[in-house]
């Protein structure tokens, strides 16, 4: 169980976060361990995303991450080791593979070596991100501010994530039911119809006869079928994924009307926010468009951010890059970044540019699917259509001969 917690010191010095124990027993235990005694909780309602591959399958989900950060950064704070905050996250996740991890960070701290040092090790898990800021925060003494910072880098990122698949559910179940009547027309009704056309004698036109091998194709070969359709899926998964596919993938999806000002508005938060969090966690800017970069998915993106890296080094400002590129990234993005980098609050324009562009995603995606919905109803018209008339048009064929 998760719950959110208030904690005081005799002191008076208050800590407040969100803990997994067994019960509020295990909690007011865990909190007073590191010297805090518990004043209030509440139970949190953990709910798992729909896409969300559980645990037990071994993978560590992005709330491992962001409970993982928060936590630590509560404890750091309250003055538990490092190695101590790492044993008790181990002792609460149920996760094995990030139990396992964990451990062996504890061996890697216990043996001279860094917690950002440890991480390197996965990078699966703890992206080049999450290792810089945790890097930075060692050696500024601000490790809690960093791995805090990180959390809400996780969440704001995660929440974008959530907003664009909870967006796409609605198509998604509207296709794949469209597909599955379609198959079963082909399977239960042609059939019925084409025996019918054979006594009848009716010559049938180009449509109906596609139909009709459709349908016998189906019937006929349902085991390759399903292979067929299991490779396809395999080889599209496994094509999205490499570099090429992703760079395809991109350059369709900033091409298509609906979906590219989505993907520039997440471009443009992702980066805005991947940049204020690491400038602000004391990373200069060469490194940080270098990570953000790596965080950025898109490699048309990466090229206007591997760009401003080499403005820099030649003493042209970053902002100069963004403008630039006003193809990718909105007109604002430069225009804020060069406001910034005159007054000397560079984080703080990003970190506006970051939430402004956050809330228009969440609207963006939250009209997407009153949009998208008569994009299907005419084409799901279209396939009912095609299919009607294919089948009908033998018969009426026939009563006019007659």
């Amino acid at each position: 169980m998760h719950f959110t917690y208030y904690a005081k010191k005799i002191s008076g010095e208050e800590i407040k976060g969100v803990m997994e124990a067994k019960d509020r027993f295990d909690l007011a235990k865990i909190i007073k361990q590191q010297g805090y005694m518990l004043i209030s909780c509440r139970e949190e309602d953990v709910k798992k995303s729909f896409f969300q591959i559980p645990s037990v399958l071994g993978s560590i989900s992005v709330s491992d991450k962001i409970f993982f950060s928060r936590n630590l950064s509560v404890m750091i704070s309250a003055g538990v080791s490092i190695a101590r905050g790492l044993e008790i996250l181990g002792r609460q996740t149920k996760n094995k593979k990030f139990k396992d991890i964990l451990n062996n960070l504890i061996e890697d701290i216990k043996k001279g070596g860094s917690l950002s040092e440890g991480m390197k090790k996965y990078p699966r898990v703890f992206s080049s991100l999450f290792v810089a800021m945790v890097k930075v925060g060692e050696e500024t003494g601000k490790l809690s501010e960093s791995l805090t910072l990180i959390s809400e880098q996780l969440e704001k990122d995660n929440a974008i994530r959530k907003k664009v698949k909870g967006a796409m559910m609605y198509p998604a179940i509207i296709v794949i039911a469209m597909i599955l009547i379609g198959i079963l027309m082909l399977i239960y009704v042609v059939p019925t119809l084409v025996s019918t056309f054979d006594e009848l004698g009716v010559e049938l036109p180009m449509s109906t006869r596609i139909i009709i091998a459709l349908s016998s194709f189906f019937i006929e070969h349902t085991i390759l079928f399903l292979i067929s359709v299991i490779v396809i899926v395999m080889a599209f998964i496994f094509l999205a994924r490499s570099p090429r596919g992703k760079s395809m993938l991109g350059n369709i999806l900033l091409r298509a009307p609906l979906f590219s000002p989505l993907v520039k508005k997440i471009n443009s938060s992702r980066t805005s926010r991947t940049l204020a969090s690491l400038i602000s966690a004391g990373v200069d800017v060469l490194g940080a468009l270098t990570i953000t970069k790596d965080v950025v998915q898109n490699p048309r993106f990466k090229a206007v951010l591997e760009q401003a890296r080499s403005d820099i080094q030649k003493g042209i400002p970053m902002s100069e890059s963004f403008k630039k590129a006003d193809n990718l990234y909105p007109i604002l993005v430069g225009e804020m970044m060069a406001v910034g980098e005159e007054t000397g609050k560079l984080t703080d324009m990003l970190m506006r540019l970051a939430a402004f562009y956050e809330d228009e995603v969440a609207e963006t995606t939250k009209n997407m699917s009153t949009i998208i919905e008569p994009i299907l109803m005419v084409i799901i018209g279209a396939v009912v259509g095609f299919f009607a008339v294919s089948m009908i048009k033998p018969m009426y064929s026939m009563v006019s001969g007659l």
